[in-house]
């Protein structure tokens, strides 16, 4: 399961500073709008104390950690359902996304200028939350004409519930609020309405880019987003980017460690930030272990044990016969697959079993 997220922000708020660090890929940084022009992808590995452990326990001949793919996107300005600066462009390639990282600049820099000439995260927020709410009402509209027509002329059913859907739509983004605010009670109103696509059904996290001496505490500017947030279901996190390049840039971990260090923090910006990506679509890792692999898998939380096996390959879903699971910590602490076996560690699951993060896995099936 591939998870892609997609960077946003208005222009020079550090987008690409943080997408740099992110993946170590080389999109271009300047002082001018639009430097990114084609969105940048980057593949970037999950960090997972977890499945270092166990390739120091298997010594695997391969390790495959599990991933999150960051775009970069063109920076929004204000009029860009309408088209202005690469407002298309850039509304196109998020709706390609799972999920949305925006990026505010909380920070002040008379040498960076800033597309609206002073610094205020919560109005550059309101700005680019505008212009999705906008362009998601007009996929709305356009919609839910089609299928008021429907239901009128043939009675359907389907069409209906379809129209109950975007009426419910249309009021939220009406009323300045995101289509994820919506909630529905039947399983046939929530494939809808993920069908349909909408740009702020997406869950978001606020990335608050602060500067160098603001980094372990955040700054005002953090409070005043963290205050608009409020009661909303929307993530935040502090990144100073600047200095998250400076890090990214030490030859060792005891380098980078030490760094951290000296301004108070314990880990760095980045692989936090990584995480939060990976967990925001509520997803969670079980492992494969051996000595021939040791792997990450991605999966939503709450998947069966069929459904989980069938990540690997469809296969093993179809001809699931049980799942063999180890608790992560048993498996560390006995020191081997056979030590838990002896001590009746190793559980035999059926289908109805819901895989929990970290579990460790053997699936088997017949075809």
């Amino acid at each position: 399961m591939a998870l892609k997220c997609g960077i946003v922000g208005l222009p020079n708020v550090g987008k690409s500073t943080l997408f740099n660090c992110l993946s170590n890929a080389k999109a271009q940084s300047a002082n001018f709008p639009f430097c990114t022009i084609e969105p940048n992808v980057g593949v970037i590995s999950v960090p997972d104390e977890r499945l270092t452990k166990l390739v120091e326990m298997c010594n695997p001949r391969s390790t495959v950690p599990a991933t999150v793919e960051i775009v970069d996107i063109a920076g929004l300005v204000k009029g860009a359902s309408k088209g202005e600066g690469l407002g298309n462009k850039f509304l196109a390639n998020i709706r390609e996304t799972d999920a949305i990282l925006h990026v505010l600049r909380c920070f002040d820099d008379d040498n960076i200028t800033h597309v609206d000439t002073t610094v205020d995260p919560v109005r550059d927020m309101e700005i680019i939350n505008y212009e999705l709410q906008i362009k998601d009402l007009e996929t709305v509209e356009a919609r839910l004409a089609k299928c008021q027509k429907a239901a009128q002329s043939g009675g359907d059913k389907t069409a209906r519930m379809q129209v109950g859907v975007l009426q419910a739509y249309k009021e939220a983004l009406e009323a300045g609020r995101p289509a994820r605010s919506v909630t529905f009670e039947t399983k046939d109103e929530e494939k809808f309405a993920k069908e349909l696509f909408l740009l702020t059904n997406k869950p978001v996290l606020y990335v608050c880019n602060v500067d160098d001496t603001s980094a372990a505490e955040g700054n005002h500017y953090v409070e005043e987003v963290r205050a608009a947030l409020d009661g909303t279901a929307a993530g935040l996190m502090v990144v100073a980017a600047k200095i998250e390049s400076e890090i990214a840039e030490l030859d060792t971990f005891e380098e980078r460690q030490e760094f951290l260090g000296e301004i108070g923090l314990t880990e760095s910006g980045v692989s936090r930030l990584i995480r939060a990506a990976y967990s925001l679509l509520d997803l969670q890792t079980y492992f494969t272990a051996g000595p021939d692999e040791v792997r990450a898998w991605t999966f939503m939380r709450g998947t069966k044990a069929p459904q989980a096996a069938g990540i690997i390959h469809t296969d093993f879903e179809k001809g699931f016969i049980r799942a063999e699971v180890i608790k992560y910590d048993d498996f560390v602490s006995l020191g081997s697959e056979n030590a838990v076996k002896e001590a009746g560690k190793m559980a035999v699951e059926g289908k109805d079993y819901v895989v929990q993060d970290g579990d460790i896995m053997h699936f088997r099936f017949n075809v």
